[in-house]
């Protein structure tokens, strides 16, 4: 029974397309006519399920890349889309044929031999070009060494630090891995060090430039083992320009147009509210504008939040200004009118020899001042009895008392009152710009420096 199940498998093995060996010699969809003669004699019991070196020490591959096009980096998904050109060299020992020149064959005869089991870990998607046939390169040299080359556009993750944006630094990484193979099995390298990745020296991009790039061996430990690994670092600076031209002039000018209310007449009420209230909204209307293209992560508190938080603060404290220096010219104003209107009173009465008729407030106010006028002949005619009655020492402590309070809260209503409300619009002339400035300094030295 164990015979008959053997010689079973045999027959199975044999008739099976893409098994180890073919006695009717037939190469997966290939035939012997369709093959060259080269290529009849390598085929010929080549397993492409073993690896090269089978149980004789890991198979160096040494790889290279061309970075053709970069299309797009996205700040939403942080992930950036790559074409790449990969290319993989190798040694099989079963692929020496004598002379030496290399073959190259088509790439669809990549069925036939075996190739590494190199993918993207970052990738989110990938594909392989095949316009107009699949873009693969397969060349065998005489000593071995296979070549295998592929074009691939793949959509790779880039974990990136939004807090300085737009004077951010990026640093994204492209990262290559053996799926199935451990470290015992394969070996990565680069085949030249830094010189192993062209295309990036001149590469342009939109909004970035390539500020430097390394390649580093590393490996990846995962629960099934420990499997090779080579990393490409490249550092993106952002250029900066156009966020310059498109958020902060703009910004800017906002400010300084709020400042403009400061050179017209507190009486001019509508002109200064106009202008308060358009630059609140249009500085409201910028600041969401500039959100719409980025994450709305929380964590992300970015530069370009930063300063327009700082140009809303001054719009609107510019605005609240005109609300002071207009509150305390009405309450200057109404103080001057009482004060104007009982001097040309009492000037008058004083010309006629009679007193005007005044209002009930006005009524209120003379008759304390009356009061006062009659209390020192009160005084003079009651001495005797409040001598009697009451000691001199009191009288002069209660009068110290009465001084003393009066005197307090004039200080403190003097804190609360503005000699001349037109004053606070000629000292934020100067205070908001200076202001301005000394922020504005603090926040380019800390985003382009620190």
């Amino acid at each position: 029974m164990p015979v008959q199940l053997v010689a079973l498998m045999i027959l199975l093995l044999s008739c099976t397309p893409g098994g180890c060996m073919y006695p009717s010699h037939h190469w997966g969809d290939w035939n012997d006519s369709q093959l060259l003669p080269t290529i009849q004699k390598l085929m010929k019991g080549y397993n492409r399920y073993l690896r090269p070196n089978f149980n004789e020490g890991p198979v160096e591959i040494g790889m290279s890349l061309d970075i053709a096009s970069i299309d797009a980096i996205s700040e939403i998904n942080m992930d950036y889309t790559a074409t790449i050109f990969l290319r993989q060299r190798w040694r099989d020992s079963r692929l020496v044929f004598p002379g030496n020149e290399s073959i190259s064959v088509d790439g669809r005869l990549v069925s036939l031999l075996w190739i590494p089991d190199t993918f993207i870990p970052d990738s989110k998607r990938s594909f392989l070009h095949d316009v107009t046939v699949e873009n693969r390169l397969i060349r065998i040299f005489s000593n071995g060494t296979v070549l295998y080359a592929l074009r691939i556009t793949a959509t790779i993750a880039c974990n990136m630090d939004l807090t300085k944006y737009p004077m951010d630094r990026q640093v994204c990484t492209l990262q290559l891995e053996s799926w199935g193979y451990n470290l015992q099995d394969v070996v990565f390298y680069w085949t030249r060090g830094n010189d192993s990745v062209k295309g990036l020296d001149t590469l342009r991009l939109a909004q970035y430039s390539v500020e430097s790039y390394h390649t580093t061996v590393s490996e990846a430990v995962y629960e099934t083992g420990k499997y090779p690994k080579l990393v490409l670092h490249f550092a993106l600076r952002r250029n900066v320009l156009f966020f310059i031209l498109e958020t902060y002039v703009p910004s800017t000018l906002l400010v300084v147009l709020s400042w403009v209310s400061f050179w017209i007449s507190q009486s001019s009420v509508p002109a200064r509210t106009c202008i308060g209230v358009t630059t609140v909204l249009t500085m409201t209307t910028l600041m969401m504008g500039a959100r719409t293209s980025l994450p709305n992560a929380n964590c992300f508190i970015k530069a370009i939040d930063v300063y327009l938080g700082i140009c809303f603060t001054f719009i609107f404290g510019a605005l609240l200004e005109y609300a002071c220096a207009h509150f305390y010219t009405m309450q200057h104003q109404t103080v001057e009118d009482l004060y104007r209107d009982l001097q040309r009173e009492f000037n008058e009465s004083n010309g006629n020899g009679s007193l005007p008729i005044v209002s009930t407030a006005q009524t209120k106010q003379s008759s304390k001042i009356g009061s006062t006028a009659e209390e020192p002949e009160e005084q003079t005619a009651n001495s005797d009895t409040r001598n009697s009655a009451e000691p001199k020492e009191d009288t002069s402590k209660q009068g110290c008392g009465l001084s003393s309070v009066a005197n307090a809260s004039r200080r403190a209503a003097s804190v609360f009152t503005v000699e001349n409300p037109h004053n606070i619009d000629c000292h934020a002339r100067t205070l908001f710009p200076m202001a301005f400035l000394f922020v504005n300094i603090l926040y380019w030295l800390y985003y382009l420096f620190l």
